[in-house]
């Protein structure tokens, strides 16, 4: 028996929704089709597909006339259209995803690094449940904003690094798209969305109303990220608790909660959560521009290592969402050395593969070379496979690499403005402090990753 997977979606999220999701339902019946359907609707999303359902589907049909995310159905036979074709014609909609999935299931799969590194990561994703799955949804939804507004205060440099105090300048234009609108939405869609993550749609107001006031309090980033926990956790219960007449349960989603909600949020925020979360972020800010010496290069330390330690993961993102938090304090220091530590792992394995080869078999020497592309883009996922493989070796040789250079990095007072870009922001005048030392930092660091791999991996027999 064939099985589909959908998802359907209207703008409002009430009557069409439902509508499709029956008509899907009821064609997929009388065609002896086996189909689950999840509705993302005004209360949020229901019936939810897991990763077990979209792994055993043959195909996807979306149905929505909202944005629907693809990214989960990776390799997947989809069929996309406007929610009212599924109301109308369901059996068509399910023949053509049938058709489609038979067409393609002579593909090949790829086994390039790209696709070693989709598989792990999509692993880690199916373990991440609770507080961290919601962090992780409001810094997925953040790092845009992030890396968007970085880039722009960063090209408002190249005219000089006050040019952007003299108004009607183009260096000031770019500053105010870059640091007076993006990263002042920063905090408030970090808050917004781990509140969606936790309570759907009805969490988004008073999360990002929380994040707004953590911002204006000068809580920051710490105080944005305990404003949306409140701000999910409490619409959550709300939802749980309240209960209305029927014909009055439409007013929850777009009335009752977010008003209570961020009503609650705000007033804590105000008179309780927001004062001595801005003397901790006082107190880390002093601390950090003040910090010289060997203070300066055990912070290094431990973030280089932590980037390397999970490539990718929790601790990974730990550091780095830490780095992130601190741009908007206008502390680049941290950031310097994260996306240093975060590029030297696969450019270290990268190097390895070509000067020792006799240390890796045919298929790790092959995906060493598209390891030098993703080390310099800053994607550091892209030492997984080798870990995966040999992580005994692998691991601690990579956290040795990171580690000194994130130390270097802070050792010679390095500053990055950008948020991403490997080496591609690199140029840009003015985003990085002391650059020559700065390519020094990494340059050690992937040396020492590959002399590590030297002594530690055996030779394998010709």
């Amino acid at each position: 028996m064939k099985k589909i997977i959908a998802v359907t979606s209207c703008p409002t999220g009430i009557a069409h929704t439902y509508m499709a999701s029956e008509s899907l339902e009821e064609a997929a019946k009388k065609m002896d089709v086996d189909i689950k359907v999840e509705t993302q609707g005004s209360v949020g999303v229901e019936n939810e597909l897991s990763d077990q359902d979209i792994k055993d589907a043959d195909a996807v049909i979306i149905a929505a006339d909202t944005n629907v995310s693809k990214d989960r159905f990776g390799g997947k036979y989809i069929v996309e259209v406007a929610v009212a074709d599924a109301i109308d014609d369901a059996e068509s909609l399910i023949n053509r995803a049938i058709e489609g999935s038979e067409k393609g299931e002579t593909s090949d799969v790829d086994s390039n690094l790209y696709s070693q590194v989709d598989e792990e990561k999509s692993k880690r994703k199916e373990k991440r449940q609770g507080p961290y799955k919601h962090l992780m949804t409001g810094v997925s939804f953040m790092l845009p904003f992030v890396v968007a507004g970085g880039l722009a205060i960063a090209l408002s440099f190249v005219f000089g690094i006050n040019a952007a105090e003299q108004e009607g300048t183009l260096a000031a234009a770019l500053m105010q798209i870059g640091g007076s609108s993006a990263f002042a939405l920063m905090v408030p869609i970090l808050a917004g969305y781990i509140a969606f993550s936790i309570a759907d749609r009805p969490g988004i107001a008073p999360g990002m109303i929380g994040g707004m006031l953590a911002s204006n309090l000068g809580a920051g980033f710490l105080g944005g990220i305990i404003a949306g926990f409140l701000a999910g956790y409490l619409t959550q219960w709300l939802k749980e608790n309240i209960k209305l007449p029927k014909n009055l349960q439409g007013l929850m989603p777009v009335l009752v909660l977010p008003f209570l909600s961020s009503l609650i949020v705000g007033l804590l925020m105000i008179y309780l959560i927001g004062p001595p979360v801005e003397g901790i972020m006082n107190g880390l800010e002093s601390w950090l521009n003040s910090m010289t010496g060997t203070n300066a290069v055990l912070l290094g330390l431990i973030l280089g290592a932590m980037m390397a330690f999970d490539m990718g993961g929790p601790v990974n993102k730990a550091a780095y969402t830490f780095g992130v938090g601190l741009l908007g304090s206008q502390i680049y220091e941290p950031m310097a050395a994260i996306m240093a530590a975060g590029m030297t792992p696969p450019l270290g394995l990268a190097l390895a593969t070509t000067l020792f080869k006799n240390r890796f078999n045919r298929q790790e020497i092959e995906a060493g070379k598209p390891a030098w592309f993703m080390g310099i883009s800053f994607i550091t996922e892209g030492a997984i496979p080798f870990a995966a493989a040999d992580p005994i070796r692998v691991i601690p040789s990579i956290m040795t690499g990171s580690a000194i250079t994130g130390a270097l990095s802070m050792l010679f007072g390095v500053g990055l403005k950008a948020p991403h870009g490997g080496i591609f922001v690199l140029p840009i005048p003015n985003v990085v402090t002391n650059l020559g030392f700065y390519a020094l930092a990494i340059i050690v660091g992937t040396v020492i990753t590959a002399l590590m791999l030297r002594v530690l991996k055996p030779k394998l027999a010709e």
